[in-house]
């Protein structure tokens, strides 16, 4: 354990990985929830992981809307059972742009750009993209990505209001034991 954290931190933390675990579970294209756990690891102050059945690598539209509805999941539940919310999404925000980015500019997963790339690898190195469009562009990409992003947490949220009852026993049982398995998940959810 890198962190002790106060009472009032783990609640927080518990709130919120039982927001996660709670989506992940709910939400059939995601990767199968492996464990939730509160206790903290480096900079994270708890986790909910998955473990994919077999590698994937080519992965869906949908796929990636219900990574987005599972990143937003967490801020959600903490808002709704604290009043507030923290910097504990700060990861999940991040994550949940990048992909809805990586949508839009690089698999034309978005219908309002269609078949097109926005970006071009760079010659001098693969991991340097090269923005090739207009700032007109630019500003309908940001709404594109806003768009995919604001759908997501709408649609988390309603996830989350609708199952409430299991989220408050989730965020209880993670605090008692501080980490649960899909098993354990399931038990309260079903």
């Amino acid at each position: 354990r890198s962190h002790a954290l106060g009472e009032d931190e783990r609640a927080i933390t518990a709130w919120h990985e039982a927001g996660h675990a709670l989506v992940q579970l709910l939400t059939p294209g995601t990767d199968p929830l492996h464990k939730v756990t509160i206790i903290p690891r480096g900079r994270a102050l708890g986790a909910t992981m998955s473990l994919p059945e077999k590698d994937i690598l080519n992965h869906s539209r949908t796929y990636f809307l219900d990574q987005l509805r599972v990143c937003c999941a967490g801020r959600i539940a903490e808002e709704m059972f604290t009043g507030d919310f923290s910097t504990g999404a700060a990861q999940d925000i991040m994550t949940a742009t990048k992909i809805a980015r990586e949508m839009v500019c690089k698999y034309a997963m978005s219908d309002k750009f269609g078949f097109q790339s926005f970006y071009e690898n760079s010659r001098f190195s693969p991991e340097i993209q090269m923005p090739q469009f207009s700032e007109e562009t630019s500003q309908l990409i940001d709404a594109e990505v806003k768009r995919l992003v604001d759908e997501a947490y709408i649609d988390a949220k309603r996830i989350v209001k609708e199952n409430k009852a299991a989220l408050e026993a989730l965020a209880t049982k993670l605090l008692e034991k501080e980490t649960m398995s899909l098993e354990e998940v399931q038990e309260i959810v079903k």
